[in-house]
């Protein structure tokens, strides 16, 4: 099975932007110091402020969830939010081209059809000749704007591409119109083995999964990340192509990926550009065009969608109230919502229907909107508190059972390890006997490493270890509770497990001095038990696998897991060597049926209990549990407990036996027992063992 691998939508990028750009649009009256505590006390984290030739370089840190913040627009959008001045609508800012503001060609224009092969790769895309430019140096405000942002210069047409592309967050791109073939602009996927000269002067190769923009003959740009050199304005250009377009994020980023080519364009446009701002920043464009390089707009030309569907989310006052746990005012909310262009009507006194804006893609849900208010509002203005805390006197759900879970390990000293679902095919040699056919593939793996999706936790608990074994630990002792996978059929299967992986020396400081032991089955054993007594889990059982190093578990006869000793050729696979490491993986899905977490008051005993040992030797190949089990089946209603509590084997003990020690108590709810009740029962017990397994008691 072949799926796609998810982005990361935390991912954060830097934006420049200059105080002076800021106040294009929006009056600010605060210095740039102050201005950058304010931001980032909003969520748009400054991380450097530069002064520079007359004016103030904020870098900003910008999360890839907010790509309307990768404009000066969207900057002073919220720069506006914040210090509560008027954002200046952009429309009016931007060039409109109507009436006498556009000088019209006298001459025909160039016939142009757009055609776009899937509406899904490109929503949209626009297109604007201009006829009859000037190329040649730009003025010295735009060369400085753009080198304040680290963009180099080029020409007068290339600088107001980027100039715009900066301000409005909205990538263009300009052909020489006169060197493209035909009268067809496509938009299409690339043909297997199909080449392009990008204007960095590189030759680049290109397959099927990377859409290009095309003339009759071939292709002109990589659609989003990088223009073709063929059609690149330079000093002879005439006549141009204005190009402003929406491609889909996903096809950028693989693109860009399979090219290594990364592009202040394709940075924009894998984040997700607003189809409201694509035709106003063209028409920018065109009026900057128009005053620096006095060129002729003879033809405008689009294809697909222009507008978003509104999305209206509902507010609850109330519930602004409960979660930031201070009143704002409604009109107050309104405000700083209203600040933000989000569109407010009141349903009721205390309730709002917000519209979301198209470039807050971001925003989906009432709690959004709540985040939105509180940075606004300021953080520092939410009155710190201790949280409520209310006994929570019944686990339910599998979260709830997966933290009690995580509170048990802790408690036992075990450190928990997050480690990625991704993982080569080698890393299951010698670990596991999944067939090929149950794997999960990923279809566009980033490297040899994350080629499946792990049918089990063990590779990626053996790497945790290793790089703990690196760093010279001698004692590890780690868990993981997460997702494994498996394919059944043409279903996917996802299965929540338990992972723990044990290596090395255990210290114990004690009375009597430092005690140090190697660890083994018994320590994840003793582990699952003190897990499985937490979570009210009683039939279970451990059976060795066909007198291998591995141990099944059983619930209620069902297996629900496995500990096993890993090999040696598994760990050297691993870079581990000469250690001996133990493995145990459970399924959570399958105990979580057995949990049990009702709780009944016993009293304390009022009459005292009798112990009583047994020391007896028994062949090797008998289970203590078998034994105990059987006592405890016929030794009656006075025997309440009975135990191993040593066990031994050495030189006194013949080879092929054991020794053990076994404790039993006696107790009576209604009397203290006498010898003459406890020695008919602790005698029977004594024959069982003798009788039926035939174990010879030691005096």
């Amino acid at each position: 099975m072949l799926i796609h691998e998810p982005e990361n939508p935390r991912t954060r990028e830097r934006m420049k932007v200059t105080y002076k750009w800021l106040k294009d649009f929006v009056e600010i009256k605060i210095a740039p110091k102050v201005l950058a505590d304010k931001l980032t006390m909003a969520g748009l984290e400054v991380t450097s402020l530069e002064e520079r030739d007359g004016d103030f370089v904020f870098e900003i840190e910008v999360t890839a969830n907010r790509p309307d913040c990768l404009s000066v627009v969207g900057i002073a959008r919220e720069v506006a939010a914040i210090t509560g001045k008027k954002f200046k609508n952009v429309s009016r800012i931007m060039y409109h081209v109507s009436g006498k503001s556009v000088r019209r060609a006298t001459h025909d224009a160039r016939p142009l059809s757009i055609k776009i092969e899937n509406k899904r790769d490109c929503p949209l895309y626009t297109a604007k000749i201009i006829r009859d430019v000037k190329v040649g140096p730009s003025p010295d405000w735009l060369k400085k704007r753009l080198e304040m942002v680290a963009c180099r210069s080029v020409n007068n047409i290339v600088d107001i591409t980027n100039y715009v592309l900066f301000a409005y967050g909205e990538p263009l791109h300009a052909f020489d119109l006169d060197k493209l073939s035909g009268d067809t602009i496509i938009v299409r996927r690339a043909k297997p083995g199909e080449k392009i000269a990008t204007i960095d002067n590189v030759q680049r190769t290109l397959s099927l999964e990377i859409l290009v923009i095309a003339d009759k003959d071939s292709p002109v740009a990589v659609a989003g990340i990088m223009g073709g050199g063929k059609t690149e304005v330079s000093e002879g250009t005439k006549n141009i192509l204005l190009e402003a377009a929406v491609f889909n994020p996903i096809i950028i980023r693989r693109a860009r990926q399979k090219l290594g080519l990364q592009s202040e364009s394709s940075y924009r446009f894998e984040r997700g550009i607003d189809l409201e701002i694509v035709d106003k920043a063209s028409l920018r464009a065109v009026g900057l065009i128009q005053e620096l390089a006095d060129g002729e707009v003879v033809l405008m030309k689009s294809l697909g969608l222009s507008q978003t569907q509104k999305i209206s989310i509902s507010l609850g006052v109330s519930f602004v109230h409960k979660i930031l746990g201070v009143n704002i005012a409604p009109i107050k909310i309104k405000k700083i919502l209203n600040s933000l262009a989000f569109k407010t009507k009141v349903k009721t006194k205390n309730n709002f229907t917000v519209e979301i804006p198209s470039h807050r893609p971001d925003v989906n849900l009432e709690i959004d909107l709540i985040e939105e208010i509180a940075r606004i509002y300021g953080y520092e203005f939410i009155a710190k508190s201790l949280p409520a805390v209310k006994p929570q006197v019944i686990v339910d759900g599998t979260r709830d059972l997966v933290s009690l879970i995580k509170e048990v390990l802790a408690g036992l000293s075990l450190n928990e390890v997050i480690t990625y679902s991704l993982i080569d095919k080698d890393a299951l040699k010698d670990l596991t006997p999944e067939p090929a056919s149950s794997l999960i593939e990923i279809l566009n793996p980033l490297s040899k490493e994350q080629e499946i999706l792990r049918p089990t936790l063990t590779p990626s608990l053996l790497r945790g270890l290793a790089s703990n074994l690196n760093q010279k630990q001698s004692y590890i002792n780690i868990f993981e509770i997460a997702q494994v996978f498996s394919q059944e059929g043409v279903q996917a299967k996802e299965e929540l497990t338990l992972g723990i992986a044990l290596c090395g020396v255990k210290s114990l400081l004690l009375a009597k001095g430092l005690i140090k032991e190697e660890v083994g089955f018994l320590h994840l054993k003793g582990i699952l038990e003190i897990l499985f007594e937490r979570l009210g889990i009683k039939d279970y059982k451990f059976n060795f696998i066909d007198q291998s190093a591995q141990m099944g578990v059983y619930i209620c006869r069902e297996k629900i897991g496995i500990l096993k000793q890993l090999s040696r050729v598994a760990l050297e696979r691993f870079d581990i060597k000469n250690k001996d490491v133990f493995v145990l993986e459970v399924s959570l899905d399958k105990i979580f049926s057995y949990v049990n977490l009702k709780k009944s008051f016993v009293p304390l005993p009022i009459y005292p209990g009798v112990s009583r040992d047994i020391s007896l030797i028994l062949k090797e190949k008998i289970r203590a549990e078998e034994a105990l089990e059987t006592i405890k089946a016929k030794a009656g209603a006075l025997l309440r407990e009975v135990k191993i509590i040593d066990y031994y084997k050495g030189k006194q003990i013949p080879a092929g036996f054991k020794s053990l020690t076994i404790s039993c108590l006696y107790r009576c709810d209604e009397r203290t027992l006498t010898e003459a009740e406890i020695n008919p029962i602790h005698s029977l017990v004594c024959a069982l063992l003798t009788d039926r397994f035939d174990a010879k008691i030691r005096a």
